[in-house]
C-alpha cells in the first residue's frame, strides 16, 4: 500500500517508493529504498523535495491520519492517465544555455553510475528501473540541445572514463534514435542500453581496466569478456529489456564477423547493437585516455568513415553523422578568413555551416576577441585543424566555459 506524505513525517525504517519531484532535485540516484539513517532524512529534508510516496508493505507506517492510502492499482491508473496526455516537448536551448544544466546532469549521473558499478561488484542485483529517471534527464537534455551533454561527457579523466563513457553512450544512442525516427519508448530503451552497455567492466580487474598503456594479448582477452559478463549481470537483475541485453552483449560485433563475443555478422546483428557499436567507438576515440589523447570530433568521424565498410552499418553511420554534424561541437576548424574557431552549434540548413566561436588568427598567430560566426551568413570552413599545431591548450574552455568545473 502506498501513502503520500510530507518529508517532515519521514522516519528511519520507512520504504521510500518515489520522490515527488525531479530526479535532479533530490540527493539520491535511486528512488526505491529503505531509509536507514538520520543522515538520509537530513539529506531529503535539505532538498527542495517536499512530498514523497512510501510503501508501507515494505517498511514502517506513519501515524494514523497523516496520509491517505492509495493502492498500487490506483497509482498506476493515475500514471496511465498522465501518459495519455500529450507530452510537453522540451524547449530548444542554445549550447551556452544548456551546457550549465548538462554539467549538473553529468555530475549526478556519474555518481549514479559509480554506485551501480560498486553494487554490481558487491554482488547486488541490478535494478534497471531505478535508472529510468537518469535516462529521462539525459533524454530531455538531448532534446533541448544534443551537443551540450554529449560534448561535456567526452571531457573525461582517466579516473572517471568508464563511468562518463556510459553516460556519453546513453546520450549518443538517444540522439541517434531520434535521428532514425524511433518512437519515444524505444528511444528511452536504447538510452538505457547505452547506459548499461559496459556494465560487465565492473567485473574486470582494475589493473587491466585502468592500465595506462596498451593491453597485452592476455589482458585483452580478459577485457573481451566484459560483454558476456555484463549480459550475465543484467540477466540476474530485474526489469531488463531485450534491447538492453542485446546491446550489452553485442556492441562489439562487426558487420564482417571479426567482432566479439559471438562473431556475428550482417543481419545477425540487430539494429540496436549496430547503433551501440557506432556510439561506443565514437566516444572512445574522441576521449582522452592515459595512453593517447582523444581525436578531434570531426577527425574522428572521418576516421570512422574509413572503417565503416565492414565495421559499421552504413545507413546507421550516416544517420549518426547527421545527428552529430560533419563538424561536431568541439571541433577546431579554420575559416577561409584565416581565423580558427571551435564549433558551438549545428545549423538546421546544412551540415557544412555550423556556428563557430572564432578566437585565434592564423595570420597574426595570436588570440583575438572571441566572436560567434554564423557560417550561413559569412565566411566558410576551409578545413579541420589540430590544436597542438597552433599551441592551443584547453580548447574546451571556448565552448564549455565554467561548466567544465562541474563535471
Amino acid at each position: 500500500m502506498l501513502k503520500k506524505i510530507g518529508v517532515e513525517h519521514l522516519k528511519v525504517g520507512m520504504h521510500l517508493h518515489e520522490f515527488c519531484g525531479s530526479w535532479m532535485e533530490h540527493p539520491f540516484w535511486r528512488t526505491k529504498f529503505v531509509i536507514s539513517s538520520e543522515k538520509d532524512l537530513e539529506l531529503i529534508r535539505a532538498s527542495s523535495i517536499r512530498e514523497v510516496w512510501i510503501d508501507v508493505s515494505k517498511g514502517d507506517d506513519v501515524d494514523v491520519g497523516v496520509a491517505k492510502e492509495e493502492s498500487e492499482v490506483e497509482i498506476d491508473r493515475q500514471l496511465i492517465r498522465a501518459e495519455n496526455l500529450p507530452a510537453a516537448l522540451p524547449e530548444k536551448q542554445t549550447l551556452s544555455e544548456e551546457v550549465q544544466r548538462a554539467a549538473k546532469i553529468c555530475a549526478k549521473s556519474k555518481e549514479a553510475v559509480v554506485s551501480m558499478f560498486q553494487e554490481a561488484r558487491m554482488g547486488k542485483a541490478i535494478e534497471a528501473e531505478q535508472a529510468m529517471p537518469l535516462v529521462e534527464e539525459i533524454n530531455n537534455s538531448v532534446a533541448r540541445n544534443p551537443g551540450a551533454l554529449i560534448s561535456l561527457a567526452r571531457l573525461k579523466t582517466s579516473d572517471d572514463y568508464t563511468y562518463l563513457h556510459s553516460i556519453a553512450v546513453c546520450a549518443l544512442m538517444i540522439a541517434l534514435a531520434k535521428q532514425l525516427g524511433l518512437d519515444e519508448k524505444t528511444t528511452r530503451e536504447v538510452g538505457m542500453a547505452g547506459l548499461f552497455h559496459d556494465m560487465g567492466k565492473a567485473m574486470i580487474p582494475n589493473a587491466i581496466l585502468n592500465k595506462p598503456g596498451k593491453l597485452t594479448d592476455d589482458e585483452f582477452e580478459v577485457m573481451k569478456t566484459h560483454p558476456a559478463e555484463g549480459h550475465r549481470l543484467l540477466l540476474e537483475g530485474s526489469h531488463i529489456s531485450d534491447i538492453v541485453l542485446d546491446v550489452c552483449l553485442h556492441h562489439h560485433e562487426k558487420l564482417e564477423g571479426s567482432g566479439y563475443p559471438e562473431r556475428h555478422q550482417g543481419d545477425a546483428i540487430s539494429l540496436y547493437a549496430k547503433m551501440g557499436a557506432v556510439c561506443d567507438v565514437y566516444d572512445a576515440i574522441t576521449s582522452d585516455r592515459p595512453y593517447k589523447a582523444g581525436w578531434d570530433p570531426a577527425e574522428s568521424l572521418r576516421k570512422m568513415a574509413e572503417w565503416s565498410k565492414g565495421h559499421f552499418d552504413e545507413k546507421i553511420f550516416q544517420a549518426f553523422v547527421k545527428s552529430m554534424g560533419i563538424y561536431p561541437i568541439g571541433s577546431l576548424v579554420r575559416l577561409e578568413s584565416g581565423r580558427l574557431g571551435v564549433v558551438v552549434e549545428q545549423s538546421a540548413k546544412s551540415l557544412l555551416t555550423p556556428k563557430v566561436k572564432v578566437f585565434f588568427s592564423t595570420k597574426s598567430q595570436a588570440y583575438i576577441k572571441p566572436e560567434i560566426v554564423d557560417l550561413n551568413h559569412r565566411d566558410k570552413i576551409a578545413g579541420r585543424e589540430d590544436a597542438a599545431k597552433w599551441g592551443i591548450r584547453d580548447l574546451a574552455q571556448f565552448w564549455a566555459g565554467d561548466a567544465l568545473s562541474k563535471t
